[in-house]
Parts: C-alpha cells; sequence; structure tokens
C-alpha cells in the first residue's frame, strides 16, 4: 500500500507570511491550521493565521518529503517565491483544490 507525503507552503489572507510543513493527510492538516488560527492561536502558523495553501508537492517515501521540507525552509523568501509562481503564477489559494479533491499530482522522488 503506497501512502503520499506532501510538502507544503501556505500564507496568510495578504500573503505576508510563508509556512512550509510536511503532512500525510492535506485536508485534515489545512484544517487544523485554519482551526488553531480561529481559536487557540498557539502554533506559527495558528499566530500569523496561515491556511491559505499556494504550493504543495507530493511524494511516496516520508523521508524525502522531510528532506524537501527543510530544503524549502532553508531557502531565502525570494526563492520561495519564485518556487510558488512557476508552479501557482497568481499564487491563488489551492484551499479548494485539495478540500474537495483527490490531491495527487505529480509524485516527486529527491532527484527531480
Amino acid at each position: 500500500m503506497f501512502k503520499n507525503y506532501y510538502v507544503y507552503i501556505i500564507t496568510n489572507e495578504k500573503k505576508t507570511v510563508l509556512y512550509i510543513g510536511v503532512t500525510n493527510d492535506m485536508q485534515k492538516r489545512l484544517s487544523q491550521h485554519y482551526f488553531d488560527s480561529q481559536n487557540a492561536k498557539k502554533s506559527f502558523a495558528g499566530k500569523y493565521n496561515c491556511y491559505y495553501l499556494l504550493y504543495y508537492e507530493t511524494f511516496e517515501d516520508i523521508n524525502f518529503a522531510v528532506l524537501r521540507e527543510k530544503q524549502l525552509k532553508g531557502l531565502r523568501r525570494e526563492k520561495k517565491g519564485k518556487l510558488i509562481s512557476d508552479f501557482n503564477p497568481n499564487w491563488d489559494f489551492l484551499n479548494n483544490d485539495v478540500l474537495y479533491t483527490d490531491v495527487n499530482p505529480t509524485k516527486r522522488r529527491m532527484n527531480d
């Protein structure tokens, strides 16, 4: 049985803050970010109201997903912005795309 892992970038409504994370359940994780931003505000994403999805990659191996998350976190803001723009040129919020459909873009390996 294959499991999907996602590295994702979310932002706040004004797109001034970026948060990078990894999950095996994108729909559940986005719901958790939304809940925290509206209630407890205990996490970074919650404090800055980050729950709008801008970017994601899919992996079959959690180890590669975690490595990619660390790699993205190490990028400067400009490079993160270019990565998002190449994937999502208008920086549209993709939440509805993943909340109401099966998230399964091209799977990535670390060599891609």
